[in-house]
């Protein structure tokens, strides 16, 4: 998601240039230009390469959220165990509990805090080559048809639904990852 935000702030970059070069043009030459706006996180998870990733992304989260139910089921288990028979056990066998308690609490949260990781990357894995080919598709679609500007949506206050292309976009990445 952070290189949407990036390719979000590339948009609002290139708007306030041709916005400062359009302040320098006459006001009938302004008239002739022709904005779009896409919404990104539609064509991104709305493409046939972006359903793919995501379900390579959420049959990950499944295994992972899987071991971690048997970890946090084991944790609870002897989290009980202390409660109901630590009354009855030595000092020495409850200090020893309550730290092995600790040390598998500390072991899932590591274990989780990787999983955020792997799957951080995984996500950055199957969105990259999506992005980078948007990226070209979004060119090509404002040459072809004539767009000064192509804006994310999420970024304009208003915008008429027939100046959003966010569905051609889906179309042409469609095309355009096939090749």
């Amino acid at each position: 998601m952070k290189d949407l935000r990036k390719l979000g702030a590339l948009f609002c970059a290139a708007v306030l240039m041709i916005t400062a070069s359009l302040s320098f043009a006459s006001v009938d030459s302004a008239t002739d230009i022709s904005i779009a706006v896409m919404d990104m996180q539609k064509v991104v998870l709305a493409c046939d390469a972006g359903k793919k990733g995501r379900q390579v992304v959420e049959k990950k989260a499944k295994e992972l959220q899987s071991t971690f139910k048997k970890d946090e089921a084991s944790l609870i288990a002897l989290q009980r165990e202390i409660e109901k028979k630590s009354s009855a056990w030595s000092d020495e066998k409850r200090q020893e509990e309550a730290i092995k308690f600790q040390k598998m609490r500390r072991d899932l949260k590591a274990k989780q805090d990787d999983a955020k990781l792997e799957m951080k990357r995984l996500q950055d894995k199957q969105l990259a080559p999506i992005l980078k080919k948007l990226e070209k598709v979004v060119t090509d679609v404002a040459k072809k048809k004539g767009y000064a500007i192509i804006l994310p949506k999420n970024n304009v206050v208003y915008a008429a639904e027939y100046v959003d292309i966010s569905d051609e976009l889906i179309k042409a990445l469609n095309a355009g990852m096939k090749k």
